[in-house]
C-alpha cells in the first residue's frame, strides 16, 4: 500500500472529524482571533515605546463579549487599519491549528495493509474467484453472498471458528 492510498484511507476514516474541525476553526477565528488581534493592535498603538498590557486586557475583555464588533473593526480601514494584524494573527493561529490537524491525520493512518478489512469476508478473493469453490445463492451460508454448495462432490465439511463470550 503506497503513501497516497494510506493518506486517502486516513482522511476517509476521519472525514467527519475534519468537517467538525473546519467549523470549529471558523468559530474560533470569529470569536477568538478577531477580538485578540484588535486588542493587540490597540495595545501596540496606545504607547509606541512598549506594549501596554492594561489596554490589551481591557480591550480583549470588551471585544470577547462582543466579537461581532471586533470582526467588523478588522475589516474597517478608517481611522486604524486592523486588517494587517488580523491576518498576521490568523496566519499564526492557522499554522498552530493545522499542526494539530496534521497530527490527527497521522494518528489515523492505517497501521498495516489489512486494517479495517472485515475478517471472514470474501475480500480475500478477486473477480469472483471464490465461486470456483463456493456458490452465489444456495447452500450453507458462509458470508453475505457466499454459500457452500451441498451438492458438490468431495468434502463439504464446515469448520466455524468463533469467539465465545462468557461474562
Amino acid at each position: 500500500m503506497n503513501f497516497f492510498e494510506r493518506l486517502r484511507r486516513a482522511i476517509h476514516k476521519i472525514k467527519g472529524k475534519l468537517i467538525v474541525s473546519a467549523i470549529l476553526l471558523a468559530v474560533i477565528i470569529f470569536f477568538g482571533v478577531a477580538p485578540f488581534s484588535v486588542a493587540v493592535k490597540d495595545g501596540i498603538m496606545a504607547d509606541d515605546s512598549y506594549f501596554n498590557w492594561q489596554i490589551f486586557f481591557e480591550h480583549l475583555g470588551t471585544y470577547i463579549v462582543s466579537p461581532g464588533t471586533a470582526f467588523g473593526l478588522c475589516f474597517k480601514t478608517e481611522p486604524i487599519n486592523y486588517l494587517e494584524m488580523f491576518f498576521t494573527v490568523t496566519k499564526w493561529f492557522m499554522l498552530f491549528y493545522g499542526l494539530f490537524v496534521f497530527v490527527g491525520i497521522c494518528k489515523a493512518f492505517p497501521k498495516h495493509e489489512y486494517q479495517d478489512i472485515e475478517n471472514g469476508s470474501s475480500d480475500w478473493s478477486e473477480n469472483g474467484e471464490q465461486y470456483k469453490v463456493l456458490h452465489r445463492s444456495k447452500g450453507i451460508v458462509l458470508a453475505e453472498k457466499n454459500y457452500l454448495p451441498v451438492d458438490k462432490r468431495g468434502n463439504v465439511n464446515v469448520l466455524v471458528v468463533r469467539r465465545f463470550w462468557c461474562w
